[in-house]
């Protein structure tokens, strides 16, 4: 099989709960290699992108989720990570579970640490890991530039705007 990227993001209450080490750790079993890395607090913007599906889909828990993955509830920083390797998104996705926390396997890392936020009933899931090459391929770009990452599976150009830089085809 082809060389897949995976976007993993640690959310907040991965964060504030400090499971950091934890995921990392469970993602370790897949032996698939980080090409990229990063502590952000994100915009608005991005994630209006990112959970641009969902607007549509559950209109009703859009907003909580912005605002939870903008620190509303815990932290406003977010650990993304980009994974490589054969078959990286079904591999992560088994270690991530079922995102709702209450269906996932009580041994992933959504069934160990998740929770369904009884005020906002948002998923407080820990991670999120890209369902689809097509999404991974969406979310990746979203989320990093290609000098951010040490290995792409994605095309690039390079732009010459006052100096020059590689970017998304």
């Amino acid at each position: 099989m082809a060389q897949q990227q995976c976007l993993v993001l640690i959310k907040p209450d991965g964060l504030v709960k400090s499971l950091t080490g934890n995921v990392i750790t469970a993602f370790s079993e897949t032996k698939l290699k980080i090409v990229g890395a990063k502590v952000i607090k994100a915009k608005r913007e991005l994630l209006e992108k990112h959970y641009a599906q969902l607007k549509d889909r559950k209109p009703q828990i859009y907003e909580e989720t912005i605002n939870y993955m903008m620190g509303k509830y815990h932290t406003d920083r977010i650990f993304a990570l980009v994974y490589q390797g054969d078959n990286a998104i079904d591999k992560v996705r088994e270690i991530c579970g079922s995102t709702n926390p209450e269906d996932a396997n009580p041994v992933s890392i959504r069934g160990k640490y998740g929770r369904i936020n009884s005020k906002t009933k948002v998923f407080e899931n820990v991670v999120h890991a890209s369902d689809s090459p097509e999404s991974a391929e969406k979310e990746i770009k979203l989320w990093f530039a290609p000098h951010e990452l040490t290995e792409t599976v994605y095309p690039t150009r390079t732009e010459t705007i006052g100096s020059e830089h590689v970017v998304w085809k």
